[in-house]
């Protein structure tokens, strides 16, 4: 097959939706002798942040001179944004080769989601990788990347309301899907919890025998004049510039430090120079992600309440003469919740739907808008709504583009020129 048609394929799996439960992927990777248990695995869940923080950790063991491998969902772009190693993504020809063998082994019923990850850990493993950071697809517990037993070191980042027709309306329950990624007896990194969240972690990794370090007791950063500032186990280090915009990264960062310091304690060794190299060459494409123009526009795929809280916090150190929002919002999200934050900070509003059939459509976004008592040009797609920023901005002005990373991928697609692949399993 062509990357194509492999593709096409691929994507046709969404059929099968999203099925909890790890029995096909099991039966799919005990088809290819099991490649997960030949890697080492650190494992990271989460609601917000895991991104960032899993393309620090994985920078900073590129600098240490390790091959790491990296598997996060979903792209923005491409496909092969989804598997790489030492930031290098996968080849097509790669994917070709790894997507025949995975869908052979696999069993009929198999996601999108489980064919995927299979070939990551299939890739992996036969390329010899050091070690690979996993991002869970969405919960964790019966996530398919919950699988390996080579997992050696577990990280969940902040916990909030998302997803909560698959994982639990209440944030403890969340975080007990969460804590599923726990391996017994080995560490877990926590950043900053809401209350639930943090006893639910602590309990769990009691009954795991997981020994647990957590942000603020454990480590920290703080923004010095000169850069961040990190406080952990061992490490203390400072003016360290992260690669990845946006003070609310010093979190992301702090945990993944916390994370290097556990892995070099198990001999995959970490000076404290190659940590400052892989933190500060760190990159995560459309987190807080600027383009110069003029008009400037800024890329953020916060797509929750938190993470729109947390944007708007940082648009008040963006200096604009008026911010255009552009927004779009898959419909089992809570499009009012993502929208309270960032009206007030916006002058215009522009609203679009997401190229994937749970989109919101943006007639229904605008409406939301303005029950909030904002107006709301409807734009229709993406890439109209892209142009209608683009027509009423002044240069001087600010274009933010948010509410989903679907979004965010395809208006990165179309500033870049790039060909879009707009299924996001």
């Amino acid at each position: 097959m062509t990357y194509q048609e492999t593709m096409s394929h691929i994507y046709g799996l969404a059929r099968f939706g999203m099925k909890p439960g790890l029995e096909r992927i099991r039966a799919t990777l005990r088809a290819l002798s099991d490649p997960q248990d030949a890697v080492k695995i650190i494992h990271v869940a989460g609601t917000n942040g895991k991104g960032s923080t899993a393309a620090f950790l994985s920078s900073i063991l590129t600098a240490g001179g390790h091959k790491a491998g990296l598997f996060t969902s979903p792209h923005l772009v491409a496909f092969t944004e989804r598997i790489r190693i030492n930031g290098t993504e996968i080849s097509e020809d790669e994917v070709v080769t790894l997507a025949e063998r995975v869908l052979f082994a696999a069993p009929e019923g198999t996601t999108f989601f489980e064919i995927v990850t299979a070939m990551a850990y299939l890739f992996f493993a036969e390329q010899g990788v050091a070690a690979a950071v996993m991002e869970v697809g969405m919960g964790g517990r019966f996530d398919a990347t919950n699988v390996a037993s080579g997992g050696i070191l577990s990280i969940i980042t902040p916990i909030a309301l998302d997803h909560s027709h698959y994982l639990g309306n209440t944030i403890g329950m969340i975080a007990r899907e969460k804590a599923g990624i726990v391996k017994a007896g080995r560490p877990v990194v926590s950043s900053f919890q809401p209350t639930d969240a943090r006893e639910v972690i602590r309990q769990h990794c009691r009954e795991m025998n997981s020994p647990l370090y957590q942000a603020g007791s454990d480590f920290s950063a703080t923004w010095e004049s000169n850069g961040l500032a990190y406080s952990g186990l061992n490490w203390k280090l400072h003016a360290l510039r992260p690669g990845i915009p946006g003070r609310y990264q010093a979190m992301n960062l702090a945990t993944a430090l916390c994370a290097a310091e556990l892995l070099d304690q198990q001999g995959i060794s970490l000076t404290t120079d190659c940590v400052r190299t892989g933190a500060e060459h760190a990159s995560w494409p459309g987190r807080m992600e600027l383009f110069p123009g003029p008009p400037r526009v800024l890329l953020d795929g916060a797509h929750n309440p938190a993470g729109a809280k947390v944007l708007a916090e940082a648009l008040a150190g963006i200096p604009r003469r008026a911010l255009i929002l552009v927004a779009g919002v898959v419909g089992d999200k809570d499009a009012d919740g993502i929208l309270a934050p960032l009206l007030p900070a916006a002058d215009s509003v522009i609203t679009v739907c997401p190229s994937v059939p749970r989109g919101l459509t943006s007639r229904e976004l605008a409406d939301h808008c303005r029950a909030l008592g904002y107006p709301a040009i409807d734009a229709g797609s993406v890439t109209e709504g892209l142009e209608t920023a683009f027509n009423v901005a002044h240069p001087e002005d600010l274009i933010l583009v948010c509410g989903s990373l679907f979004v965010v991928g395809e208006a990165r697609a179309r500033l870049l020129s790039q060909t879009f692949e707009p299924f996001r399993g």
